[in-house]
This record gives C-alpha cells, sequence and structure tokens, in this order.
C-alpha cells in the first residue's frame, strides 16, 4: 500500500493553514482545501487567484468581505451541531475572512475559468440527504453540491457517518469521462471525528486501484484533521470505528464541461444499493436537519 495519498493532521499544514492541499501540491489540476484557524479577533486575507471558493465554517463564525460585499456567516459550534452557512467567493479576487470569536473555516476550492458574483448561502437552503440504510446510513449535507449551488467547476459536501456505520460504500469512483455516466473528478476527503467522554475518534478509509490513473491504492487509519486524496481508483469504505462519529468534507473538481457528480459502482458491491429499501435508515439520523427558511 502507498501511504503517499494518506496526510495525517499537520503534514498538509502550509504558512498560515492547518491544511493546504493546491493542485501543485497534490499533484493534479483542478481541487484546492485549506483549513485556516483563527484566533479571537483574528484575521486572514488571501487571493482567490484562478480558482473558486467557498468558505465554510467547521466551527464559529466570521465575516467574509470581497469587493464591495461583506457576509457574515453564523458558522457553528462544531461539524456535529448543526448545518452552517458559508459564502461563495469568485476567482480574480481578494479576499478577508474575520472572526470576532475564533474559529476554523475550510476554504474548498477549484481551478475555474468562469467568474461568478460573490454570493451567501444560508443554512436554510442547505439539503440534508439521508443516504444509503441500515449499517450503510449517512447524512449528507449537499451545501456546494451540484445542482444545489451554482460554482463554474467546484462541488463540495460534508458527510458524517454514525459510529459504526460504513459510507462510501458500495465503492465507486469518478475518474473517466463518458458522458451520461460518469465524471473526472479529483477528490480530497478532510477527516474529523467525535470524541466519547474525551476518547479520541477514528476510522478507516479504503481507495483501491481502478485500472485508470495513478492505480491510486490506500487503506489508511484517519483521524482528526488528516487528508486523503483520492485523483483516481475505486473510494469506500469509509468507516467509522463504534461510538466516534465521524465526518468527512468532500471536495471535487475536474477537467469536464459539465459539473457533475456522476459515479460508476465497483461491479463486486454494486448489489449493496438493492438492498437499502428493504431496511430502515439509521435511527441515529438526521443528526441534526437545516434550519427552517426565515
Amino acid at each position: 500500500m502507498t501511504t503517499t495519498h494518506h496526510l495525517p493532521a499537520g503534514k498538509a499544514a502550509a504558512d498560515v493553514y492547518a491544511v493546504d492541499v493546491t493542485p501543485e501540491s497534490a499533484g493534479w489540476g483542478h481541487s484546492s482545501l485549506r483549513v485556516l484557524e483563527l484566533p479571537a479577533g483574528g484575521w486572514h486575507a488571501f487571493d482567490t487567484g484562478d480558482s473558486e471558493w467557498i468558505v465554510l465554517p467547521l466551527s464559529g463564525g466570521c465575516t467574509v468581505a470581497v469587493g464591495g460585499d461583506t457576509f457574515r456567516l453564523a458558522g457553528r459550534e462544531s461539524v456535529f451541531s448543526g448545518v452552517s452557512d458559508f459564502a461563495y467567493v469568485p476567482r480574480d479576487a481578494q479576499v478577508s475572512i474575520a472572526s470576532s470569536e475564533g474559529g476554523r473555516f475550510a476554504l474548498t476550492g477549484a481551478r475555474c475559468t468562469r467568474r461568478l458574483p460573490a454570493r451567501y448561502g444560508p443554512a436554510s437552503s442547505v439539503p440534508v440527504e439521508l443516504r444509503g440504510t441500515g449499517s450503510c446510513s449517512r447524512q449528507v449535507n449537499n451545501f456546494g453540491a451540484a445542482g444545489v449551488f451554482e460554482c463554474d467547476k467546484l462541488i463540495a459536501v460534508e458527510v458524517i457517518t454514525p459510529g459504526g456505520n460504513w459510507s462510501s460504500f458500495p465503492p465507486h469512483k469518478h475518474d473517466e469521462h463518458r458522458p451520461g455516466e460518469e465524471s473526472e473528478l479529483e477528490e480530497v476527503y478532510y477527516f474529523e471525528f467525535a470524541a466519547h467522554e474525551g476518547t479520541p475518534g477514528l476510522g478507516y478509509q479504503r481507495v483501491s486501484p481502478s485500472g485508470h490513473g495513478a492505480h491510486t491504492d490506500v487503506l489508511a487509519e484517519v483521524r482528526d484533521g488528516d487528508v486523503v486524496l483520492i485523483p483516481d481508483g475505486w473510494h469506500g469504505p469509509s468507516m467509522a470505528v463504534p461510538g466516534h462519529d465521524m465526518y468527512y468534507l468532500n471536495v471535487m473538481a475536474g477537467p469536464g464541461d459539465d459539473r457533475a457528480w456522476l459515479i460508476c459502482d465497483h461491479p463486486d458491491h454494486a448489489w449493496i444499493r438493492d438492498t437499502w429499501p428493504e431496511r430502515p435508515v439509521d435511527p441515529r439520523l438526521p443528526l441534526y436537519t437545516a434550519p427552517e427558511r426565515s
């Protein structure tokens, strides 16, 4: 197994970012992820360059200023406490993020060609999806999904898996351009875990070669702040150990003209989807729902 695609917490840190995955550092062409930690009263500015970005609070709130717009993000206590609002900022812009109380903020990015307007995304507009049933049950917060929120190239979602469950299952891939069937998308997984009585959580991530691209092959124990890079391959399962809910943030982008998440299930395990209607969704889900529109 190669471990070059598994970046334990701290290994992807650079400059002011606790995580700084760029196309250059990942060795691919499109997807980016940064995690910014600000103290109370902290402030940070950055140029968006050739990429569009969504600023998503992981914990705490902030203001996001870009051009003549300022967006106030209420944020949340943690990724396990609720859906967050967010801000979209376009390429070729200067952005400043400030937090009076401090917090941690994900910057999900993708190289793009169109310059779309900066916008606020309310938490109430985020579709919360329950995907799978039984031990494959998980919750997906589709804040930046294709067809939900307009971007040029960026696709980003949050997944919460109750302790003991498997998600990203059946294993699937999106490493070929097959019109109407499969998209070519690079993907970043960023992990956080709910602790139990002070004991940190953990999980496991599998990526197996699909016969395309770099033949990515990963079996990794993942913990808070870890990153797994998936340029190609069958990814899944993502396994949450019993007693510890697992969160991961997915960031995807690719070279295709269409912004779409089209996947192909692993032929050995695709049958599992057919069993889902026969089983109930895990009663622990949803962990929370989006707030009602005001």
